[in-house]
């Protein structure tokens, strides 16, 4: 192809500012794009993903036997491997992408105002969006499909772990643009796992828009370090499950279980387990049996400690919580817990020690549920369910670019809306200001 580049030919840098115009061009086309043949291309992407089912999951076969032979760690392990159930769910990402509304020219707030103009705002695509990822081969059909119906050109770095997938995953995804008439460019794939194509990608003012990194602590502190275009982020998640003491107690049980024990490798994942004083004696002992019998150690404070001993929870499962526990994202079969006096308490705990990612409380009563919906200062809250479904798949979104605990422009699962911006459009007909 023509706009493929030769990176053993080039340096990083030069190869990184060609990737950068070549996007920011790419930018323009697909930003003039209608909805109907971004859609063309996405459902033409979602369907060489079904057809090359058996190429993907033998390219990531091949990226998991690298990394198990280079001694990556198990939660990495988890977020890089696929199987024909993951392959099916980027398609139907892709798939769900195009059904939603398309967000991109839409006005809003229309109003004449009294010199007789219209104000009003046009929802817009921010332009070129640079992600970096680590593991995740679904996130490079997942980005690919947001930043293409949102009107964004993307650049897309994932980990050298997950190289063969990522470059599986891209070939559909050139497939689907030539399929619809537009550039190959406007999703580009990192060719090159120098660490350096980092550097220069985040540095890229005149080319890059916005970054969103995906990845480990270490990775998006290193972003945010040095990055010199904005970014969408979140450092971790500490996500917090609290027990109220009016709460069902099955429900309880149900929703730890899935919310700590259903993947450990993912950030909505709950860390924390907080537990109503009066309702600690009834309901712990369940909880901790069941997440025994699951092979997850509990780290506790005092009081629960007491009552998981009681209760017959065994030694080699229980071990005494150190301030850092609190904060922690474990990332694998490990949960902090906590008894605390009641909703309040509660509450304190998660806005002192929480990631301000996802925060669910059990309860059957509306008002403390309202209370801990207002109060609890995370991106998603959640009442009566587990912390797993804070997910732009499950919001509806066709899928997420991210999740960003920021205040700024995008909060939680990153979808359409969040890849989008708004400007400003007045309407007159030969109107002058006075």
């Amino acid at each position: 192809m023509d706009n493929e580049i030769d990176v053993k030919a080039m340096d990083i840098k030069n190869y990184m500012q060609t990737v950068g115009k070549q996007a920011r061009e790419a930018s323009r086309a697909i930003a003039r794009a209608d909805t109907n043949q971004k859609n063309r291309a996405l459902l033409a992407i979602a369907a060489a993903i079904r057809r090359d089912a058996a190429k993907l999951l033998e390219a990531n076969a091949r990226d998991m036997d690298h990394a198990r032979a280079s001694g990556l760690d198990a939660a990495l392990l988890d977020r890089l491997q696929i199987d024909e159930k993951a392959v099916a769910g980027m398609a139907e990402g892709l798939e769900q992408i195009a059904a939603l509304p398309d967000p991109v020219g839409e006005i809003t707030d229309l109003k004449y105002r009294p010199s007789g103009i219209q104000v009003g705002k046009m929802r817009v695509p921010l332009g070129v969006i640079g992600i970096i990822y680590e593991a995740r081969p679904n996130v490079t059909a997942d980005a690919a499909g947001l930043c293409l119906k949102s009107g964004n050109a993307a650049i897309l770095r994932g980990g050298s772990e997950a190289l063969h997938s990522n470059q599986a995953v891209a070939a559909c995804v050139r497939e689907g643009l030539a399929a619809a008439g537009l550039p190959a460019t406007v999703v580009q794939v990192i060719e090159t796992t120098d660490r350096a194509a980092v550097g220069e990608l985040i540095t890229m003012k005149d080319y890059v828009d916005v970054i969103v990194p995906r990845g480990g602590k270490g990775l998006i502190e290193r972003i945010t370090g040095e990055a010199r275009v904005p970014v969408i982020k979140h450092l971790h998640g500490n996500c917090h499950v609290y027990v109220d003491d009016r709460a069902d107690q099955a429900k309880a049980v149900k929703i730890v279980e899935n919310a700590k024990t259903q993947r450990y490798g993912t950030c909505n994942t709950a860390e924390s387990l907080l537990v109503a004083r009066s309702v600690a004696m009834a309901v712990l002992p369940e909880i901790g049996r069941m997440l025994a019998g699951k092979g997850v150690e509990m780290r506790g404070c005092v009081e629960s400690l007491a009552i998981l001993k009681v209760a017959g929870i065994a030694e080699d499962k229980l071990r005494a919580a150190v301030a850092a526990d609190w904060h922690e994202e474990y990332l694998g079969p490990i949960i902090a817990v906590k008894i605390v006096a009641d909703l309040d308490a509660a509450i304190a705990h998660i806005n002192a020690n929480g990631s301000q990612h996802t925060d669910a409380i059990v309860t059957e009563d509306y008002g403390r549920a309202r209370r801990f919906l207002r109060e609890v200062d995370s991106a998603s809250v959640v009442v009566n369910a587990s912390t797993r479904f804070a997910d732009g798949f499950e919001y509806g979104l066709g899928a997420e670019i991210g999740i960003s605990t920021d205040k700024i422009h995008a909060r939680g699962p990153v979808g359409l809306e969040g890849l989008t911006s708004q400007k400003w459009i007045v309407l007159g007909d030969g109107h002058v200001r006075g």
